[in-house]
């Protein structure tokens, strides 16, 4: 599994299109030890390993260790493949769950609450910090589109991982909310609830980062 490990051949590997069956097909040989379908198997999917597992990573040089540790975790679990969803999302469940480990094992830079960046309400609901200024048009004018993706990089990173992991996967790569509460063992309301929590928190960064309450 070495010779997989660089970002050139991760990057430079063809895309091959299989149909349902001719996958099927292909895991079956998997199962039965054969090195060639398994080739046709990382080939097939490794492109979109990479990038989600980068998305949740966030850098080169453990992304590629990620990824080697997903396909080898294929190779030593694709028996217990029982086909009762797609094996794409088998395996973006396993790439989750892979990358979702090394980030837990981080150390995040600072500590950060949460709420400091939420909205805050008064008892009758209305926001404690009026009027609310919709700063959201601000964005283009006062940040380049580099500096805005730093600062949004910045703001992941300050997540707790299972936050990050829903924000990501839903926002970055479209995945359904059932797929991530499969993923990550949460309920659709729970995912629901993180991805909200999470998304008012790169929002009060965001207006932080231009001056503003995160109110």
């Amino acid at each position: 599994m070495g010779h997989r490990g660089s970002t050139e051949v991760l990057h430079s590997t063809a895309k091959e299109q299989t149909s349902y069956g001719e996958e099927r097909a292909l895991i079956q040989r998997v199962k039965a030890g054969d090195h060639e379908a398994f080739e046709a198997i990382f080939r097939q999917h490794v492109s979109r390993v990479y990038r989600q597992a980068f998305k949740l990573i966030g850098n080169e040089a453990e992304t590629e260790e990620v990824v080697q540790e997903v396909f080898l975790a294929v190779h030593k679990k694709v028996k217990a493949f029982r086909g009762e969803s797609a094996f794409s999302t088998w395996l973006y469940r396993l790439t989750t769950n892979v990358a979702l480990s090394r980030l837990r094992k981080r150390k995040r830079t600072k500590e950060v609450l949460l709420d400091d960046y939420l909205p805050r309400f008064q008892e009758d609901g209305h926001h404690e910090v009026r009027p609310v200024f919709n700063w959201g048009n601000e964005l283009d004018l006062r940040l380049e589109k580099k500096e805005l993706h730093q600062l949004i990089r910045e703001a992941l990173e300050e997540l707790p991982p299972v936050d990050k992991a829903v924000i990501v996967l839903s926002d970055l790569e479209g995945i359904s909310n059932r797929e991530i509460g499969e993923s990550l063992a949460l309920s659709i309301p729970a995912v629901k609830a993180r991805l909200h929590r999470a998304r008012l928190f790169l929002r009060g960064k965001l207006a932080v980062s231009l001056g503003y309450s995160p109110s």
